[in-house]
């Protein structure tokens, strides 16, 4: 089982940058693929970015590549997402998501059907 806590939201102008965390408790943190995913005021929820259990690997959605970076530390048990010239459309809210299914079972890094654990949310305000 694991937990996951998000924090690092906030409001912002065009252009800022910002920096969540997600923190993660339990044991076996570090096999857990770990993405980010964000949802927007009537849109479904869609993929951000996301991190295999190792870091060597990343992948990034097209609208948010080259402005946010997505790192983890297994010592720590925690995952970043660092997001920078942020604009109006990146405006949602965002959670941290956790699951083996993308290591273990092929499961495509960007579908939520590969992560089982999910954080509250923490919400990105972006304004022009």
């Amino acid at each position: 089982q694991v937990q996951l806590v998000e924090s690092g939201g906030g409001s912002v102008q065009t252009g800022d940058s910002l920096r969540l965390s997600c923190a993660a408790s339990g044991r076996t943190f570090s096999r857990y693929a770990m993405g980010w995913f964000r949802q927007a005021p009537g849109k479904e929820r869609e993929f951000v970015a996301a991190i295999s259990w190792s870091g060597d690997n990343t992948y990034y959605s097209e609208s948010i590549k080259g402005r946010f970076t997505i790192s983890r530390d297994n010592v720590k048990n925690t995952e970043t997402l660092q997001m920078n010239s942020l604009k109006p459309e990146d405006t949602a809210v965002y959670y941290c998501a956790a699951g083996d299914r993308p290591t273990y079972a092929g499961v495509s890094y960007s579908t939520h059907h590969g992560y089982d654990y999910w954080g509250q949310g923490t919400q990105v305000t972006v304004s022009s």
